[in-house]
Formats: structure tokens, C-alpha cells, sequence
């Protein structure tokens, strides 16, 4: 008999490499600030003090909404093996079916945004299905089909608002018109903070922790994620625990959509106005919560806080929105190389019969 050790990294140790890799992002930010006149040190303490003033705050929670459904979706997803990058364009499909609901669906008032939750949901799951589908049927890589239907939802929604749904009072803008009253969010007061739609992003950390971890179809999911022969060997429906993922990572993508047009802008405008690169965003945090419900709210939260203190520097400080970009990668790209060094496992002894 022969001890092996196997090698991991303990938790305080991992923590202590993202650190590392935010101070190396910050670290390449400030080469950038420097170089266009810039004190990064300025640059910094400018962005923390604004971010925590209330109306800094209420922006960070602002973006986390969209940023922590996105990601909670995702990370169903990828649990179950299905590689999701559509969160974008099942975001945009849901902003779209609110619109829909909200300026030209003939229905009673008081059932409006009920239905625009109901219809933003199915929205968002059924074009998530669709790559769903191609990979149980036909085998066709999810990566691809999803990251296309991004580029046809952005392409649909740019139609409609310079085209038929283009507001008339908008001043040639591309915009709808309005959305009623009756189907705005309510906010916190001085705030863009949607209030209700805040606590659903909140509470789905904790139901899909529950689903995932203490229901018949979170193990299904989780199995089907870890290999199709075990789960089929387990007795599995394969196919369907795909198809049950997905449904619920686009459903959530939905909601976010909604959130947006209903909490925010109370119109649909271009895809790029909706939706900041939330749906790609969602991706990191699901992997910087390393698939983590609950870490997920805390993965979103830290996201929010770069975009927020992104689009601080540029109003106060004057700077493109490239440089802004640079900033917010490089600590992203920093934080994923960091993840390298934290895929070891745990120290400990186990016997080998040789």
C-alpha cells in the first residue's frame, strides 16, 4: 500500500489569489489612467467614494439586478453540461414580449403586468429552448447556436424600434412610446432601484440553491452536467433535464429583460440601450461564484460595483469608454486566470492498493 497526497487549495488561499488578480487588473488599469493624464489613485478613490454615496449605491444595485438573474440562470445551465451564451438575446426576448403586452396587446388593465412577468418568463425560456432542442435532437453545439440568437434577438429588436414599433412621439428617436403607467416598477424613492424585481434576483439565489441541491430534478441536473452515461446508467431522462435547465436559465434571462424595460426605461429602445453586455456579464458571474447560488448574489454584486464605478469615472473624469472597458477586463481577465490556480484538490491521505 502506498499514501498519495492530492493537492488543493483551501478556501482562504483561493480568496487570497482573486485578490491578487484584482490588484493586477487594477495594477494594468493604472498603466492605461497614466497614460491619458490620469492619477489612478484619483481615478480609484473617486470611484469607491462615489459608488458608496447613496446615489453610487442605488446605481450598483441598479445593474446587480439584471446581472445576478442573468447569472443564476447561467448557472442552472451550466450545471446541467449546456454551455448558455444566449442570456443576452433570451433577455432581449423578454424586454420584446413586455413590450408587446405593454403598448399593444388588447387586454384589461389590471392583468397587464401580470402578464408581462408570465409572458417575459416564456419569452425568455422559448428562445432558450431552441438551442436547447438542436442539442438533444441533432447534437448541434450549444455554444454556437446560442451565440447567434444573441446576434438575431439584437437584430429584431433594432427593427422594430426603428421600424413598426418606433414611437410617434418620440421624435424620430428609435424607441417605442411610453409604456402606460400602470406597468412601471415601483422604485425606491430618488432611486432607479426596481424595487420588486431586486428582490426576486435576490430570492432565486436561494431557490435555485434549493432546486439544485434538494429536489429530485437539481440532482437530475447536476448528474446530467457531470456525464450523459451516468445519468442515463442512473435511470435519467437525459434529454429532458436539458431542456429543463435551459428553460429555466432563459426564463430568468427573461425576467431580467423586463425588468429593464418595465423598472427602467418604460419603452423598448436598441438592443444595446436594454441591455449593457448584462447577458455576457452573467457568464462571469456564474464562474466567479464557481456555480454557487448563493455566491452568486455576491459574484453580481461585485460586478455591478465595476460597471457603476466604470460609468462614474467617465462622466467625472472625462474618459472614453474604451478606457473604461480596459478597466473593467482587465480586472475580469485577471480574475479568470486566477481560477487556474484554484482547480487542485484538497490536501489529504488516501490508500492505494499497489
Amino acid at each position: 500500500m502506498k499514501a498519495v497526497k492530492e493537492r488543493l487549495l483551501p478556501v482562504a488561499v483561493k480568496l487570497f489569489t482573486k485578490l491578487l488578480a484584482i490588484l493586477l487588473g487594477l495594477g494594468i488599469s493604472a498603466v492605461v489612467f497614466a497614460a491619458y493624464g490620469v492619477d489612478p489613485l484619483y481615478a480609484y478613490s473617486l470611484m469607491v467614494t462615489k459608488s458608496l454615496s447613496f446615489r453610487g449605491a442605488s446605481e450598483v444595485l441598479t445593474k446587480l439586478i439584471p446581472l445576478q438573474l442573468c447569472g443564476i440562470g447561467l448557472i442552472v445551465a451550466f450545471k446541467s453540461g449546456m454551455w448558455n451564451i444566449g442570456a443576452e438575446g433570451q433577455m432581449l426576448l423578454g424586454a420584446t414580449f413586455a413590450t408587446w403586452i405593454a403598448l399593444f396587446l388588447d387586454v384589461p388593465e389590471f392583468s397587464r403586468l401580470p402578464l408581462i412577468f408570465l409572458f417575459g418568463l416564456a419569452a425568455g425560456a422559448g428562445w432558450a429552448l431552441i438551442p436547447a432542442l438542436l442539442k438533444v435532437k441533432f447534437e448541434v453545439n450549444e455554444v454556437i447556436t446560442t451565440l447567434m440568437m444573441n446576434y438575431i434577438a439584437s437584430s429584431l429588436v433594432n427593427y422594430l424600434v426603428y421600424g413598426p414599433w418606433k414611437g410617434a412621439k418620440e421624435w424620430g428617436f428609435p424607441y417605442t412610446d411610453k409604456f402606460p403607467k400602470s406597468v412601471w416598477l415601483p422604485t425606491i424613492a430618488g432611486t432607479r432601484i426596481h424595487w420588486p424585481t431586486l428582490l426576486i434576483a435576490i430570492l432565486t439565489a436561494f431557490l435555485v440553491y434549493f432546486l439544485l441541491v434538494k429536489t429530485t430534478v437539481g440532482f437530475e441536473i447536476r448528474v446530467s452536467g457531470q456525464s450523459k452515461r451516468a445519468a442515463e446508467y442512473a435511470g435519467i431522462n437525459y434529454g429532458r433535464a436539458l431542456l429543463i435547465s435551459m428553460a429555466i436559465s432563459g426564463a430568468l434571462a427573461g425576467l431580467a429583460g423586463v425588468g429593464e424595460v418595465c423598472g427602467i426605461h418604460h419603452r423598448l429602445r436598441y438592443a444595446s440601450s436594454i441591455s449593457s453586455g448584462y447577458g455576457y456579464a452573467g457568464i462571469i458571474v456564474a464562474w466567479l461564484s464557481e456555480l454557487n447560488a448563493v455566491a452568486s448574489v455576491l459574484s453580481a454584486l461585485f460586478m455591478a460595483f465595476l460597471f457603476a464605478g466604470g460609468d462614474l469615472m467617465q462622466v467625472s473624469l472625462g474618459l472614453p469608454i474604451g478606457v473604461v472597458d480596459v478597466f473593467n477586463g482587465s480586472i475580469l481577465i485577471s480574475l479568470l486566470v486566477s481560477e487556474a490556480f484554484g482547480r487542485y484538490n484538497r490536501p489529504k491521505w488516501r490508500l492505494r492498493l499497489k
